[in-house]
């Protein structure tokens, strides 16, 4: 099952308001507490990312081919489990584990297609919603008709006016992956614009801890 990202632009409005609704009177910036992921793949022939136990899927296992996904991954100061998952689009129970997370939805352990392979851009939070644009052109045919209804809240624009940069996002290649030799990883996640890149998010998280 495959579907468009004109669906799942939805999912970062939506991640935008239930962090700003619920951490809006605290002082989660200052402390680092929200970290936001922007899955994406872009590899070979495929631009297809497996994830399971999503709402949108018709199978019993819940899989969906996305073309890219969105999740947050929440920082916790004190508790057993540091990293906790949350996925919108998902079945499981949130906020979730890290480790459960991986385990239950990507499933690294599962034996997929090379071309299958998936990587991660991991961002903090105010430095996504500071930078991200998208004027919803990759919505529309080479006509300029609608594929979908376009939502109904407004377009998502950066702060220095920047009207659609999603591409930017979306375009990783294994060579991005990070290395300690090459970036210092908690620089490139808490102040690069595209954040950093990981093809293994338990072990990406270690490092910044």
């Amino acid at each position: 099952m495959f579907l468009s990202s004109a669906i799942l632009l939805s999912t970062v409005r939506r991640m935008f308001i239930f962090y700003a609704r619920n951490y809006v009177q605290t002082d989660w910036l200052m402390q680092r507490e929200l970290i936001f992921l922007l899955f994406s793949f872009l590899m070979r022939r495929s631009r297809h990312i497996p994830l399971w136990h999503q709402k949108a899927s018709k199978r019993a296992d819940g899989l969906v081919l996305w073309d890219y996904h969105v999740i947050c991954i929440q920082r916790k100061i004190e508790g057993e489990f540091p990293f906790l998952v949350w996925d919108l689009d998902s079945t499981l129970h949130l906020p979730l584990p890290l480790g459960s997370y991986v385990s239950q939805a990507i499933r690294p352990s599962f034996q997929i297609s090379p071309e299958y392979q998936r990587l991660f851009r991991i961002i903090h939070a105010p430095i996504l919603f500071r930078h991200f644009a998208s004027d919803r052109r990759h919505m529309k045919d080479s006509n300029g008709n609608w594929m979908a209804k376009p939502p109904d809240y407004e377009a998502i624009v950066a702060e220095d006016g920047t009207m659609h940069n999603l591409y930017e996002y979306m375009e990783i290649k294994t060579g991005d992956v990070y290395s300690n030799k090459t970036i210092d990883v908690k620089d490139a996640v808490f102040s690069q614009k595209l954040g950093a890149v990981a093809n293994n998010l338990e072990e990406f998280f270690t490092q910044i801890l």
